[in-house]
């Protein structure tokens, strides 16, 4: 599957809005301990990536209740789905001006994904940030993707092919409306 922008102007990749609050003092700071002044790109979303994925927690499987969808809050508290984790990761790309979108699964419900574009590379190239745990290998990687699930199209799971600049609204609307992680997971959209 080829990722698509749904915004042609590359500029929306890098823009920062209430959910991809980039320009917050906990993302910037995130991005000076990670280290991204004056380092190649593609080794600065690689660290990024990692950190995301391995210090800060999915909340089903840390059992965390809160649900959070700003990237600032995700950083600060630690702790977000899927979505959340991605919109976090999204926020410490752009950050570092490496243009960076959101994507979607179609799998029991909607997961969610990042897709980077870095230069010298011809396309998208689609990451999972949610985070590793038995059964589960996500990897960063700009060649070959190794998401936390493939999908499995006899079980009516799909990949959507659209590169979002910004948080697609049925999943932003229920991350805001829920009380908690139980109340989100009957929120969340089977499909967009």
């Amino acid at each position: 599957m080829e990722p698509i922008q749904d915004v042609p102007d590359l500029s929306a990749y890098l823009a920062a809005d209430d959910v991809i609050d980039h320009d917050h003092d906990t993302v910037r700071a995130t991005v000076a301990r990670l280290g991204a002044a004056g380092q190649d790109p593609e080794a600065y979303a690689g660290r990024a990536f990692a950190f995301v994925r391995d210090e800060i927690p999915h909340s089903a499987d840390a059992g965390d209740p809160r649900v959070t969808w700003r990237a600032s809050d995700v950083l600060r508290l630690r702790t977000g789905i899927c979505h959340a984790k991605s919109h976090a990761l999204v926020a410490l790309l752009r950050a570092a001006s490496v243009p960076a979108g959101l994507c979607y699964q179609k799998l029991d419900v909607v997961h969610g994904l990042v897709a980077i574009r870095l230069p010298g590379h011809p396309r998208w190239a689609r990451q999972d940030p949610r985070g590793n745990k038995p059964g589960v290998d996500a990897r960063f990687s700009l060649d070959r993707e190794q998401l936390a699930w493939p999908v499995r199209p006899l079980l009516g799971e799909a990949d959507y092919p659209t590169v979002h600049a910004t948080a697609h609204p049925a999943v932003l609307d229920a991350l805001r409306r829920a009380r908690d992680r139980t109340h989100l997971m009957r929120l969340l959209p089977a499909a967009l």
